[in-house]
């Protein structure tokens, strides 16, 4: 049985991608297959457009990538992905506030279900494989207790609030059938870790945002704004636009998951918060106007009531895993909108579409 002990894998490796063909699933493969492994993108295509990110990484790495059709749950159909990995990057999920109020069976059939069918099947190989999963901010609640205090153009927190943001420390407070899901899911990493020595570790990611995001309100929101910006079309703020988050761009955090999984003796059985920082933060509104100047065209906007589990500020306090591993975003907020936005006027606007709400998202 393998040590938590490991070496980096050689190049030729086989990692498998569950939700491979979903955003961060593409960036993660595009690397990965850059550095010479060879990628088995695992995914049920439920999302729209998703095709198109399978097919860009096979003319971008013909011969390295291997596509399988197939659910987290179904336990076979993962028992057999998993064959000869090396690695995993288990992304496969429901990843909707919303969807999940709508539907919980299916949110916790997926997340939390499926979750626990692939860390079986990890545990019953011989060679196990090191696992990263992604779980959420949402984790932590609705955070009301965080005295802030209304600005013109964002909350600002007061001095009992750290100024480093949220960190792992705060009691888990889940809140939306999402919520539960993830958190439940993330547990059961964590405890096979200890319990069964599994080389395991949990991201609690903030706003992700980058190239091939076909972002939609309930999940993508920084590419949903520039996307509806580009097409003249309003865009929905739910409260009152002042809510902040910590965005991270996507090259930063494939930097991040690939530290995670070279460490993975250390970090195995761990949960770290991983987002922009304090450094890197903008409210809705902000971000709008950032839009703004970067296209040169007015952004409108129309605002609707608060939303269930909708944080009015979070920021993620990175110190734990920077201080294992030496990680920091590189890339600030005005550089990383600005290279989505050139992105998206060049491939994407006419490729994206929205979500099937009762879909499993990729």
């Amino acid at each position: 049985m393998t040590a938590l002990s490991r070496t980096p894998a050689a190049p030729g490796e086989l990692v498998l991608i569950t939700g491979g063909a979903g955003f961060i699933a593409t960036n993660v493969a595009d690397r990965l297959l850059r550095q010479g492994c060879r990628v088995r993108l695992f995914d049920n295509l439920s999302r729209e457009g998703v095709e198109e990110n399978v097919q860009w990484l096979r003319s971008e790495h013909r011969g390295l990538v291997e596509f399988r059709f197939g659910d987290v749950r179904d336990a076979t159909a993962i028992r057999n992905a998993l064959a000869g990995v090396r690695r995993v990057f288990h992304f496969a999920a429901q990843v909707a506030v919303t969807t999940s109020l709508a539907d919980p069976f299916l949110d916790f059939d997926v997340n939390a279900r499926g979750t626990l069918n692939l860390l079986e099947a990890i545990r019953a190989m011989d060679e196990r494989p090191s696992l990263l999963f992604t779980s959420t901010n949402k984790v932590y609640g609705h955070l009301e207790d965080l005295a802030l205090s209304a600005g013109d153009r964002r909350y600002e927190p007061e001095a009992t609030v750290s100024r480093r943001g949220i960190s792992e420390t705060r009691p888990l407070d889940f809140h939306s059938p999402y919520g539960c899901s993830k958190g439940a899911a993330e547990q059961y990493v964590l405890d096979y870790a200890r319990t069964f020595s599994l080389p395991a570790v949990v991201f609690r990611m903030s706003c992700i945002y980058g190239p091939h995001q076909f972002g939609t309100e309930d999940q993508g929101w920084v590419a949903h704004f520039i996307i509806q910006a580009l097409r003249g079309r309003p865009i929905t703020l739910y409260g009152d636009g002042l809510q902040v988050r910590d965005i991270l761009y996507v090259d930063d955090l494939v930097d991040a998951m690939l530290l995670a999984h070279a460490n993975i003796g250390r970090l195995a059985g761990d949960a770290f918060n991983i987002g922009g920082g304090p450094s890197n933060t903008t409210s809705l509104i902000e971000l709008l106007d950032l839009i703004e100047t970067i296209t040169g065209d007015p952004v409108h906007h129309t605002i609707e009531p608060w939303r269930t589990a909708d944080q009015r500020f979070y920021v993620s306090d990175t110190t734990k895993f920077t201080a294992a591993t030496g990680w920091r975003p590189r890339t600030n907020v005005i550089d990383g909108v600005g290279r989505l936005t050139a992105w998206l006027e060049q491939f994407g606007t006419a490729a994206a579409r929205g979500v099937v709400g009762d879909r499993v998202a990729s």
